[in-house]
């Protein structure tokens, strides 16, 4: 007799099977993890090294300006890994 678990993930299955990626697709992958991770990290710096010079009414803009960037870039990093996925990359 099957769990509720078990008959849960049965019926998940059906609905949208899982799609097992190739050796290439996961390095693709992590390639643009990598990427974005870095672009991330250069954006962070520079932004909070801009952060600490500011005077208070700048620092605001800053932080909506670096939550902007990091919002841009982990949409980018998602669309660039459904490329990969769907086999366009």
């Amino acid at each position: 007799m099957k769990s509720a678990y078990e008959l849960a993930m049965s019926r998940l299955e059906k609905n949208a099977p899982s799609v097992s990626l190739t050796g290439k697709q996961k390095q693709a992958i992590a390639d643009v993890d990598s990427e974005i991770n870095a672009k991330l990290a250069e954006k962070k710096l520079l932004l909070e090294g801009e952060l600490t010079k500011a005077d208070p009414a700048e620092q605001d803009q800053i932080r909506r300006q670096l939550a902007s960037e990091i919002q841009r870039l982990e949409e980018k990093r998602e669309r660039e890994k459904e490329k990969v996925r769907s086999g366009a990359a």
